[in-house]
């Protein structure tokens, strides 16, 4: 059970979370977390999508080509397109010469024909089609070129501190570059910003103009909890393949950069889930919203404020060591009016072993307007006196 302690000379109070019982465990004592598995891609990142948390990583921030793993941000941004309503799935596109003659991958659209814009996103996402990439960054943005600036646009505001696109196919350009860690940060944006859409990626196969391809990602095959993402490959940048599977409502996203072969990716990527899904486990520790804990609030119309996490705050931690997490606020000690929904008045910490596993900073539940003017002079008097 985790004890929430406030540090804060004039507040002491004590919130108990209930403790998850999680399937399938049966470790009573704490067992010896192991090393990750070895893994022969040239990068990759384990991540624990609902905390964010990084389960493993070798060569995380190192740059390399993204081959058709930048199909995952063109498919962002149409996403992101389709929800502010500017384009419609249902939407005919006119399929252009440039759009036709991309080599690589192909959905085998021709050349002025109308595409609804549902059935290029399929043949990108399940077939990994150029030709249908470089059509839906046309209709979406008038021009390739155009969408290339939406989606390094969309990069940054993402937190992709370290990648860059030049097309939106993956097709060898050596601007183009990507790190492992920002392929998984992508990858968790898109399953939880676009949840509709993202059944596509579990789809086995997929039949346009007469001619059925198979997605190229084998994992879902081999492993029922496997319901994405995407892989890619090109002579420079090896074999890849982003993965992500839900097992106990856990779920994981794993991403091997530059391996050996199609049979090493996918073996590097189920060990790695693996072993995340057999030594980890993720809780739910504070809501969005929750009231944590409330503080006094001087010369204000009210004389207290509710305080909460704007965000879930989940944590992952290895098996069978939930009893051993802490918890506290560093609070502010002195809190006047007006107090706004965007000030922060503190932090909380989770701690395991003595070490910030998680923080979050603390804002107001509601804003709190400045009180009276008598209200105002007397707790200024108390103030003085403190």
């Amino acid at each position: 059970m985790i004890k929430l302690k406030i540090r804060n000379p004039l507040v002491l109070i004590t919130i108990a979370l209930l403790t998850l019982c999680w399937a399938g465990q049966t470790l009573a004592a704490r067992t010896p977390l192991p090393s990750p598995p070895p893994v022969s891609g040239k990068a990759h990142v384990l991540m624990e999508y609902h905390s964010g948390d990084i389960l493993a990583q070798s060569n995380a921030d190192e740059q390399r080509e993204p081959a058709s793993l930048t199909k995952l941000m063109t498919a962002y941004v149409a996403f992101s397109a389709l929800e502010d309503g500017a384009v419609s799935l249902d939407d005919e596109i006119i399929v252009s010469e440039r759009a036709w003659r991309m080599p690589g991958s192909r959905m085998f659209i021709e050349v002025n024909t109308r595409v609804p814009l549902r059935e290029l996103l399929k043949g990108m996402i399940i077939q990994s089609g150029n030709d249908a990439s470089v059509a839906i960054a046309e209709h979406v943005a008038g021009s390739e070129e155009s969408f290339v600036q939406m989606m390094n646009a969309t990069a940054s505001a993402l937190g992709m501190n370290n990648s860059r696109f030049a097309n939106s196919t993956g097709m060898p350009d050596p601007e183009q570059l990507v790190t492992a860690r920002d392929i998984a940060t992508l990858a968790r944006a898109l399953i939880r910003d676009f949840p509709d859409n993202y059944d596509w990626y579990s789809q086995r196969e997929f039949t346009y103009n007469g001619i059925q391809q198979h997605n190229r990602n084998r994992l879902l095959w081999r492993d029922e909890s496997v319901d994405g993402l995407k892989t890619g490959y090109t002579s420079g940048a090896g074999y890849s393949l982003v993965s992500s599977a839900e097992r106990n409502d856990m779920r994981l996203i794993s991403v091997v950069l530059g391996a050996r072969g199609d049979q090493a990716r996918v073996s590097d990527s189920q060990s790695l889930l693996n072993y995340g899904f057999r030594f980890f486990e993720s809780h739910p520790l504070y809501a969005a919203g929750e009231e944590l804990t409330r503080t006094r609030v001087w010369r204000g119309a009210s004389d207290s404020v509710g305080l909460g996490v704007r965000d879930d705050l989940r944590v992952t931690i290895p098996r069978g060591r939930y009893d051993e997490l802490d918890a506290y606020m560093d609070l502010e000690s002195a809190v006047a009016a007006p107090v706004s929904l965007d000030q922060q008045i503190g932090v909380v910490r989770v701690t395991l072993d003595g070490e910030v596993i998680s923080e979050r900073p603390l804002y107001p539940l509601q804003a709190v307007d400045e009180g009276g003017l008598i209200r105002r002079l007397f707790d200024d008097v108390r103030l003085w006196f403190m």
